[in-house]
């Protein structure tokens, strides 16, 4: 029995002087065996023999010099240094990924095998866990359990209801670090960044058009089948976007729940609200790498940008005359059909636009809202208050290429080119 003390002490010493053991005390001692022999003075534990205390001191030997913790198995500590050191040696053969550790690759693995151990009985769709399927039954029991405390609003996830409350709260953790504008939730943020970063991962197939969204592009490809399939249920008018169709409907319903506080003017849209706030904060966010004009509303500097492109690309199929804008050609198109579809209800006139029929309207109702804040001067149309203007500035936009006359109406420069035709 003593021959198995000294080699157990042998044994014990080797370890203790191995170089996988940080110099710190170890579970029990040589002095602690020979003082107690049957029982354990630090864990209290009782062997029959000194070999089974002898093995209780060598239980946790191995020591994280980073952290301190204890492992009873080289390959334990082996692991754990992982944490660590952030080396991840299981690597994934199919896409380079790596993880920790064994079991993660596993997990991970699923996605290139598609290997889904649950089924839904309702729809026979399978899922990787029960968590996934429990969160896809709501779709067809149209369960939602997690209700809002504000609106009642009700949702099938409670991380849904979760991004949802940020609503009430006003709460937007996410910031872009360019220009400080926060959002709710993150894909929103994700999605933002590729204005500053300008990525356009999406592109047309037909006419290589690339695009930062991938709705949007799914929108831009109608353009080119001309395909409408949303179709309203009052009037039959056909959209190529489900979105506009939605707008649209509001025309129907002549609800418009968003009114502007200062001048108490109302809108279908909150988004058209929000814009029509800037005519009042005179806010031009909008500027054109170019000339540095500043705009409003970004469409009206996408549309002002094809002035220095020179960038025409809407077509009339009849006269082949071209337009920067899809709009200027649906009106123009009007000049062929002779078609006059917007009627006066005082008058019974009738218009070929309805921006025409809702300038005239203003002849009835002696309405003038836009006045020259230099002379008082009033006028029915904003856009003859900004020719008014011209006036005032001396400015003439309109220049003659062939005679280099200027001109501060385009009606006029119109008239003067006759002259040379």
């Amino acid at each position: 029995m003593e021959e198995n003390i000294s080699a157990n002490r042998h044994a014990t010493s080797k370890i203790a002087h191995s170089s996988e053991i940080s110099k710190v005390p170890l579970g029990h001692s040589d002095d602690q065996l020979n003082e107690n022999p049957q029982n354990c003075g630090i864990s209290a534990k009782t062997f029959k023999d000194r070999n089974k205390s002898m093995k209780n001191t060598t239980k946790k030997i191995h020591i994280c010099n980073v952290c301190g913790v204890a492992y009873s198995s080289k390959l334990r500590l082996s692991k754990h240094l992982l944490v660590h050191s952030n080396q991840q040696n299981c690597v994934c053969e199919e896409c380079g990924k790596s993880f920790g550790n064994r079991r993660k690759l596993v997990h991970h693995l699923r996605v290139h095998t598609n290997i889904n151990s649950v089924i839904c009985g309702v729809c026979g769709r399978s899922f990787r866990d029960a968590t996934s399927l429990i969160s896809h039954s709501g779709t067809h029991t149209k369960e939602k359990p997690f209700a809002c405390d504000v609106c009642s609003k009700a949702f099938r996830r409670s991380h849904d209801l979760k991004i949802h409350s940020r609503i009430h709260t006003k709460e937007k953790p996410y910031v872009c670090e360019f220009c400080s504008k926060a959002f709710y939730t993150g894909t929103s943020l994700k999605l933002h960044l590729r204005i500053h970063t300008k990525e356009k991962p999406y592109v047309c197939e037909v006419c290589s058009k690339t695009f930062a969204l991938s709705s949007t592009l799914k929108s831009h490809l109608l353009t080119h089948s001309e395909e409408k399939p949303y179709v309203c249920e009052v009037c039959s008018k056909a959209f190529a976007v489900s979105s506009t169709l939605k707008s649209h409907l509001l025309t129907h319903s002549k609800e418009k729940s968003y009114i502007c506080e200062i001048c108490s003017k109302t809108f279908y849209k909150r988004g058209n609200l929000t814009r029509h706030l800037h005519v009042h904060t005179n806010e031009k966010p909008y500027s054109c790498e170019v000339c540095s004009k500043a705009f409003t509303l970004g469409s009206n500097l996408k549309r002002h940008f094809l002035i220095h492109t020179k960038e025409k690309p809407h077509a009339c199929e009849v006269c082949h005359k071209t337009f920067t804008r899809s709009g200027d050609l649906k009106s123009h198109l009007h000049t062929h059909s002779k078609r006059k579809p917007h009627a006066c209800e005082v008058c019974s006139k009738a218009f070929s636009h309805r921006s025409s029929l809702k300038s005239h309207l203003l002849t009835h109702s002696k309405e003038r809202p836009h006045t020259c804040e230099i002379c008082c001067k009033a006028f029915y149309k904003r856009g003859t208050l900004l020719a008014h203007l011209r006036v005032h500035t001396k400015e003439k936009p309109y220049s003659c290429d062939v005679c280099s006359k200027t001109f501060s109406v385009s009606s006029s420069f119109k008239r003067h080119l006759s002259i040379h035709s």
